[in-house]
């Protein structure tokens, strides 16, 4: 009798221990994926964010100082290019990195022409006499240049 009793014990106890190591396997597993889920949310808002400083200038009209200062938040940006058109400089003036710009429809899609080269003198723009004055109350059309990643990689800025 003692056996048996024991016998049921030790089983009981073994039977403990793997209803335990399947609880807690079953709950690293279900962790693991609330994990992967909630980094793939995190590197989504996160790429929001880094792109939300441009949403401003997505097919709103702006004024030239607005165009200025955008010229001075973005010019030293590595991979971008900011291309501003007036009136008196119809073919526009690359500030920044030049891209090749793709029109497909109504998207702009660009990408950098030479990462090393840089373009563009700030002080142009505050000069009457030249033709990369911005006008500070002129009216611009701005619009975002993505490449293929939908990243943002330049701005134009059309008078």
């Amino acid at each position: 009798m003692n056996n048996a009793s024991s016998a049921l014990k030790v089983a009981a106890g073994i039977f403990l221990t793997i209803a335990l190591i399947t609880i807690v396997v079953i709950l690293f597993i279900s962790a693991q994926e609330a994990t992967k889920t909630a980094q793939n949310n995190f590197s989504d808002i996160q790429t929001e964010l880094s792109q939300a400083s441009f949403t401003v200038y997505d097919g709103t009209s702006i004024s030239g100082s607005q165009v200025t200062n955008a010229l001075r938040k973005f010019r030293d940006k590595d991979q971008f290019g900011i291309l501003v058109i007036t009136g008196k400089n119809k073919g526009g003036q690359w500030y920044g990195n030049s891209l090749h710009i793709n029109n497909l429809a109504d998207d702009k899609y660009g990408s950098v022409t030479n990462v090393n080269t840089r373009e563009g003198d700030l002080g142009n723009t505050m000069l009457e006499s030249s033709n990369e004055y911005v006008n500070p109350s002129g009216k611009f059309k701005a619009s975002i240049i993505k490449d293929r990643s939908n990243v943002v990689r330049g701005l134009v800025f059309e008078q």
